[in-house]
């Protein structure tokens, strides 16, 4: 059981247990999970404080941990000076703010130059005096190594393969570490350490009374000093939560957070009893600082009303501009009935670009978008796997499974079972291969078997090659079985396929008239010797390719089963003509590639090859218009441009092989006739049409998937940029990978860097991204809005704590939602 969730057997505190399940609790869960480095999905930070208003969690967090919620003084001076805020934007954002008696534009200013607020203190910080006598550390920055360097220990399960005994939870193995570690007290200058050490109790949860009984704490400031202790080490306390998150959803409980707490907790008792000098002094100040907490985070928060402002004022360039293209007038739509291809991309802003390529070159292409993971809540097991792999939001648990399966074309039969055997042969030859170069006595040897055939790997290294992305999933498979290599959904009854087409299909808006030709492509980064790698794949699809569902997808619209069920069960009639082929859409090279056409009809053959030569073109214009970006030549034919772009996709040198959601600011969903007409290249954009919707529960399901999905991408980008130093991944040179996918040290140490690495973020001289909320412009009558909203704390969480901005659009009119109601923009 979590010690969050039970009374401590133990209690010898002196302070009632029931609070201090209820303090553990509160701070435990107040910490958002981040997900491992194999499927990095991006998450708001501060997801576990949104019933708090954003201005509220900004003061809180600047007292507990000293971090950034809003963006930082030094970068809305520089954005003051520069003019990208005016004072014109100052004034807006006074008029749209709720808050009352609020400083004139020139005090707003004078604000900019006030020192920070400093952050509460922690036994560490009372007793530091920095690196002096025989520490070479801080204390903080002792104990956060100490601590990191045990979590990596512990929680590797497929990286090193020396394990340690770790089998009585991560407190145990914790004291056991420094039980072993006879030197510790003298390196940290704590005589006595090991002494003390041996008193440790043996479970989590008395550590945590006889810690507290040393510190004395108020009882009222129990609950905020446990989450400042968590966010002393945020990285790690982050990867706990994802543990928890993930046996919650198994149905399961999960201690580590409680663990690591008791841990942390414990470190500050343990300054205390072994600290030389200055103890009484320090424990005194610690106590009657955090006895007046309440008071100091009042002070904070109205403090906090003045940086929300700048963060309003901030906004009003992009959102000036966003409302400028929304409302001019648009041309004509394209008829559906002069479409012979629709092709349905994900939502993700890099697909904009391409979309508008395909329109500009073939009118006879209609382009829609939608969530990556096409709405299927799946799992994915490639050949030969031993285990599935999550390919939905973060949010959600898989409901189906797809897995590979070896299906010949129509004619052909071929064996299925030999792709299998021979791919898992393939990986064992190279599991002990790669074992020649991991245990001590067979290095030298390896070296010396090798030889010069390391050669061709090294070349590749000093001079990438131009190939085409390959995938991952197929590795140790033999050619002659790749193409052959089908995901398809296993063990989901007919009705269930059924409701899951249906619903892609009315979700997509493509359920009453449907084109000859229906492409689905979803997409996926190219990179090499990239840890963060996932972190540019599709989000909606758990930092994975959308191969998989699209394919599964395709596959099952393709079901003549399906399709009559589809027909008889949900009235939509998908007509025999049309055909559905998946693709992937390369986002570093853009290249769009189909699968299974050795499927496609005869009918289709001609149709699909005129398209692949719009493909090539539309790549060809979206390339030389991203070349510039990425400090490259857009000079040369059609092959030489590509080149580049991949072999930058196949350099393992290089830091920045696309800007994946960097710049995301705004959602639209809506008809794309409402953005046709414009370039909205900063904007993740959803296919909507309130018309065809007469209960609006597809509104309903747009606002409680992509919606609340982009919010995670958005706050993931801006907290990022404001406070790198905590919720960002650091310097990508320096990474040092740990547990082969749990995240990554900067350096050799150090709290687990969680986040988007600084060259996601930055050009090396300044910020790309812009650290905006997300603007949220729904195309639907007001009352289904707000009946949507009534419906869902979580909306209103978001929306009415100011952690997004919802905007109304009709006939060509704006408004703004605000806590009064809705509001005419302008």
């Amino acid at each position: 059981m979590s010690m969050s969730e039970t009374v401590p057997e133990v209690a010898g505190s002196g302070v009632d247990a029931e609070v201090v399940r209820m303090a553990c609790q509160q701070a435990v869960r107040s910490i958002a999970p981040s997900w491992p480095l194999d499927g990095a999905v991006a998450i708001n930070p501060h997801w576990h404080r949104i019933h708090m208003p954003v201005r509220q969690v900004a003061a809180r967090l600047v007292l507990l941990g000293g971090i950034n919620v809003l963006p930082q003084q030094a970068y809305l001076r520089d954005c003051w000076n520069q003019g990208r805020i005016t004072r014109a934007d100052l004034e807006v954002a006074r008029a749209q703010s709720a808050i009352d008696d609020l400083p004139d534009a020139q005090a707003l200013v004078a604000a900019l130059y006030e020192p920070p607020v400093t952050a509460m203190p922690l036994v560490v910080d009372e007793l530091d005096d920095g690196a002096g006598g025989t520490r070479h550390l801080p204390w903080r920055g002792e104990i956060m190594f100490q601590l990191s360097q045990v979590c990596a220990a512990y929680f590797d399960k497929d990286q090193s393969h020396w394990l340690p005994r770790a089998q009585h939870g991560l407190y145990r193995f914790w004291t056991d570490t420094l039980r072993h570690e006879k030197g510790l007290g003298m390196v940290m200058g704590l005589p006595g350490l090991r002494a003390v050490l041996r008193g440790l109790p043996d479970s989590a949860e008395a550590a945590m009374h006889w810690a507290l009984a040393r510190l004395q704490l108020p009882e009222a400031a129990l609950e905020p000093y446990f989450e400042a202790l968590l966010l002393s080490i945020n990285g790690w306390a982050s990867w706990c939560a994802w543990l928890k998150h993930q046996a919650e959803g198994r149905g399961a409980t999960d201690r580590h957070l409680d663990e690591l707490l008791a841990m942390r907790l414990v470190w500050e008792a343990l300054l205390l009893e072994c600290h030389p000098r200055r103890v009484n002094q320090a424990a005194a100040r610690l106590r009657m600082a955090w006895e007046v907490f309440p008071q100091r985070l009042a002070t904070v928060i109205h403090r906090a009303r003045v940086d929300e402002l700048w963060q309003m004022a901030l906004e009003q360039g992009f959102q000036r501009e966003l409302a400028d293209k929304l409302t001019t007038p648009a041309g004509d739509a394209v008829a559906i009935a002069t479409t012979d291809v629709q092709m349905v991309f994900c939502i993700d802003i890099r697909s904009e670009p391409m979309r508008r390529a395909l329109e500009a070159l073939d009118s006879g292409i209609q382009t829609r978008a939608f969530a990556g993971f096409f709405g299927l809540p799946m799992s994915y097991r490639p050949l030969g796997a031993q285990a599935s792999r999550p390919q939905l939001p973060g949010l959600a648990f898989p409901e189906v499974e797809v897995e590979d399966q070896i299906l010949p074309a129509p004619g052909a039969s071929p064996e299925a079972a030999p792709g299998r055997r021979q791919r898992l042969r393939r990986l064992a030859a190279h599991g002990q291969w790669q074992n020649t170069t991991r245990w001590p006595s067979t290095t030298f040897s390896y070296v010396e078997a090798v030889g010069f055939g390391y050669l061709r790997r090294l070349w590749q290294w000093l001079r990438p090659p131009t190939t085409p992305r390959h995938n991952d999933d197929h590795y140790g498979l033999p050619h002659a079985y790749r193409a052959l290599a089908r995901p398809r959904l296993v063990g989901v009854p007919l009705d269930r396929q059924v409701a899951l087409a249906a619903g892609a299909l009315r979700v997509m808006g493509i359920d009453r008239q449907l084109a000859p030709l229906v492409v689905l492509a979803g997409h996926a980064s190219q990179s090499c010797n990239n840890a963060h790698a996932s972190t540019l794949d599709c989000g909606a699809c758990g930092g994975q390719s959308g191969e998989a569902n699209v394919r599964a997808l395709a596959a099952l619209l393709n079901d003549p089963e399906v399709r009559a069920g589809l027909a008889r069960e949900e009235g939509i009639d998908v007509p025999e003509s049309t055909w559905f082929v998946a693709a992937l859409h390369n986002t570093t090279t853009d290249e769009i590639t189909g699968f299974e056409l050795d499927l496609l009809p005869a009918s289709k053959q001609a149709r699909w090859q005129q398209l692949q030569q719009t493909l090539a073109a539309a790549g060809d214009r979206v390339r030389r218009e991203r070349a510039p970006t990425l400090w490259m030549s857009a000079d040369g034919d059609v092959t030489e441009v590509l080149e580049r772009f991949r072999r930058r996709a196949n350099d393992g040198s290089e830091t920045r092989p696309e800007w994946g959601l960097t710049t995301n600011a705004g959602f639209i969903i809506g008809p794309r006739a409402l953005t046709r007409h414009a370039l909205f290249t900063r904007c993740y954009l959803h296919d909507y049409d309130a018309q065809a919707d007469a209960d609006f529960a597809v509104l309903e399901k747009l606002m409680l998937g992509p919606l609340v999905v982009t919010h995670w991408l958005g706050w993931q980008y801006h907290a990022s940029t404001t406070d790198p130093l905590h919720y960002g991944a650091g310097n990508k040179v320096l990474h040092n990978v740990i547990g082969g996918r749990i995240g990554v040290f900067e350096g050799n140490g150090g709290d687990l860097r969680i986040g988007i690495p600084r060259q996601s973020l930055s050009d090396g001289r300044s910020w790309r991204h812009e650290p905006l909320r997300q603007t949220t412009v729904i195309a639907a009558p007001r009352h289904a809005i707000d009946a949507i909203i009534a419906r869902h704390e979580v909306l209103q969480r978001i929306i009415d704590n100011g952690w997004m901005i919802l905007w109304q659009y009709e006939n060509g009119r704006l408004m703004r939602r605000a806590a009064s109601g809705w509001k005419v923009l302008g």
